[in-house]
């Protein structure tokens, strides 16, 4: 099996590189100018100050976003210029599940943060994986982090589908990126470029809920805070901490 060469003098790139490499559980080497590379490596990530001192067929140049760089590396590996289909799913919720497929093949998946969080991981995943045809879908449900997500997506003019999840989750121990490998293969109809985010309001006592299990029981945000919330435009944290902060006030 082919694997990731790293050969760089700049200590902080070699650093984050095995660091990314590790946590996302992908062998590789750490290499020398002086010794030969061994056979089994299929691409050496370095700098472009060091590129010239490499004689070696594959090489990746370090970008400032180190996970697009092992993304890229492991593109090279397979050999891969460019894609046929590039079919990225998403099984929205408050930490929703991603996953990127291309050409049948599963390339990467994720269990992103937050809703607003995914337009990161997505224009990632276009740069690291260049496709003649793309498509995003999400699937129906969740409607209020459903349509947060498509809000974030329309900045890149993508087309996105919404798909019928149901049957999608998997009993195991990572449903939503499952949810969202079944969602990526199932076409949807086309959505708009933009939602309005109305959530309910058993979605809105659920985060007074949360709110105060976070605060250990000091305090309840109001509804008011708890919709802001909900639309993603403040954080369950901040939130908590605005409403502390008019509890001592009073």
């Amino acid at each position: 099996m082919k694997i990731i060469g790293i050969l760089t003098s700049d200590f902080r790139i070699y650093y984050d590189l095995i660091k990314c490499l590790k946590k996302r559980d992908l062998p590789f080497a750490s290499l020398s100018l002086d010794e030969p590379i061994p056979v089994n490596i299929g691409v050496i990530i370095t700098t472009k100050d060091e590129e010239d001192k490499i004689d070696f067929p594959h090489l990746v140049l370090a970008e400032p976003d180190i996970e697009l760089t092992i993304d890229i590396a492991l593109r090279t590996m397979k050999g891969k210029e460019k894609f046929r289909k590039l079919m990225i799913g998403i099984d929205p919720g408050k930490r929703p599940g991603l996953a990127v497929i291309g050409d049948g093949e599963i390339l990467t998946t994720a269990q992103v943060s937050s809703p607003e969080k995914v337009s990161s991981v997505v224009k990632r995943a276009i740069k690291s994986y260049p496709a003649e045809d793309m498509v995003v879908r999400i699937g129906h449900g969740d409607t209020t982090h459903r349509n947060r997500i498509i809000n974030s997506l329309s900045k890149f003019g993508l087309k996105v589908e919404i798909s019928d999840e149901s049957r999608t989750t998997r009993i195991s121990d990572t449903p939503d990126i499952d949810a969202a490998i079944d969602i990526a293969l199932k076409s949807g109809v086309t959505a708009k470029k933009s939602y309005k985010v109305e959530p309910t309001e058993g979605e809105l006592r659920d985060i007074q809920r949360r709110s105060r299990i976070e605060s250990k029981g000091r305090v309840t945000i109001s509804m008011a805070e708890a919709k802001k919330v909900a639309k993603g435009e403040l954080t369950l944290k901040e939130a908590i901490k605005r409403s502390e902060k008019n509890t001592k006030l009073e």
